[in-house]
């Protein structure tokens, strides 16, 4: 696989895409050890979190795995994940078809599944029925990104074995207006649709110099309703709050985010996370703010395209300096 190299607005770099199933494994103490076992075996541990919420890395990328109450959410679309070595991953599968690794044990009578479509390419189901896709990199150098930085590890850890996340699709209803998402995020968060990768069903968002956000009209046709938010009345006198999926990324320019959001009227504090922005000086001081509608530009009634949340994060703090997190060694 040919390392994805995307051109970016010089002004307004997006770097550094995260997700978060809010309900990635239930309170079962045996599907719980099933989440970590799926995500830590192929990842690795940022940071020695107790349950019910652990992290996991992937490259420069993350994925946030709180405990659901009461069930494990499925994420309805696809996750691409970029390894540099696939008959690893191979291998451990067939250990645990054959059970002769224990450990494996509590993948059992789950959705944990794989198929291989050929050298370059697995489908992988996680325990719960969330849709993988692994690719085999070519420049593993390049794809894991090393050069422009990393995400913490525990002290004896190895960097993860997957190099990056690429991809992120997610599912729409197929009468979703895709032109309008694209011009949704040039406004926002400048990022600026891929042609190539785009089809009349579907639309590629460049979230960095070698990651995607996909838009695609479900496969399972028309009559399919999409949804990713989980509305809450546990919320505040504004704002429901979101028990749904979402997505984290880092923008170098979070005032003028900030302002094309508000100009949309998309701008959205969730009550249910400690960290809150209810205006621009406290998304500065915060480095963060969230939307959830995404809505088209041109449509002056603004009407609701899909719901997913993003947490849109500031990669430098309101004195200029590089923000804790941010992954990357510099902000360009």
């Amino acid at each position: 696989m040919k390392t994805l190299l995307l051109d970016l607005r010089p002004w307004w770099v997006i770097w550094v895409m995260f997700l978060c199933l809010a309900n990635c494994c239930d309170q079962s103490r045996f599907r719980l050890k099933s989440s970590l076992l799926f995500y830590t075996t192929n990842t690795s541990y940022p940071r020695p979190l107790p349950p019910p919420t652990q992290w996991a890395n992937v490259g420069l990328h993350q994925f946030h795995l709180p405990e659901g109450k009461p069930d494990a959410q499925v994420f309805d679309g696809t996750i691409t994940l970029v390894y540099g070595d696939l008959d690893t991953l191979i291998q451990r599968y067939n250990d645990f078809v054959d059970d002769v690794e224990p450990r494996f044990r509590p993948l059992k009578d789950t959705e944990f599944s794989l198929g291989v479509l050929d050298s370059d390419m697995m489908m992988v189901t996680c325990p719960w029925g969330s849709q993988f896709i692994l690719l085999r990199s070519h420049e593993p150098d390049e794809d894991r990104a090393a050069h422009l930085g990393s995400q913490p590890l525990v002290d004896g850890h190895e960097p993860s074995e997957g190099l990056k996340m690429e991809d992120l699709t997610v599912f729409v209803e197929n009468d979703s207006n895709l032109e309008g998402i694209g011009r949704f995020y040039e406004k926002v968060l400048g990022a600026v649709v891929v042609p190539d990768l785009s089809s009349e069903s579907s639309i590629s968002i460049a979230m960095g110099q070698s990651q995607t956000l996909t838009f695609q009209h479900h496969p399972d046709g028309s009559e399919k309703k999409v949804v990713h938010h989980d509305f809450s009345d546990a919320g505040d006198e504004n704002y429901p709050a979101n028990y749904g999926p979402h997505i984290s990324l880092y923008v170098t320019n979070l005032p003028k985010a900030y302002q094309a959001a508000g100009e949309l009227g998309v701008l959205y504090v969730n009550p249910r996370f400690k960290r809150r922005a209810y205006t621009e000086d406290e998304a500065i001081d915060q480095c963060m703010f969230r939307i959830i509608d995404i809505v088209d530009p041109l449509d002056e009634d603004r009407t609701v395209i899909c719901r997913l949340e993003h947490e849109v994060r500031s990669a430098k703090t309101r004195d200029g300096k590089k923000y804790k997190s941010f992954p990357l060694k510099s902000v360009t």
